[in-house]
């Protein structure tokens, strides 16, 4: 599954939600989407936009994480 750690960047940054949407010029309504693990897709421009004002790279946002099955 893919992890987003979008919120540790910010608190990396002390930078809010609403300042990294003005920044990037995304509603917060769709940043806390993305933040919260609920987005389906994330376009390259968007994630370009996020990377660039937090001055990251993308795996720093995104982490792949394998899922552990139960057997039932």
């Amino acid at each position: 599954m893919i992890v987003v750690n979008l919120d540790v960047m910010l608190a990396k940054r002390k930078m809010s939600l609403t300042e990294l949407s003005e920044r990037v010029g995304i509603t917060v309504a769709n940043l806390s989407i993305l933040k919260n693990g609920r987005a389906r897709a994330v376009r390259f421009e968007t994630l370009d936009a996020i990377c660039r004002a937090l001055q990251c790279q993308p795996g720093e946002i995104l982490e792949y994480r394998e899922e552990i099955r139960e057997n039932r």
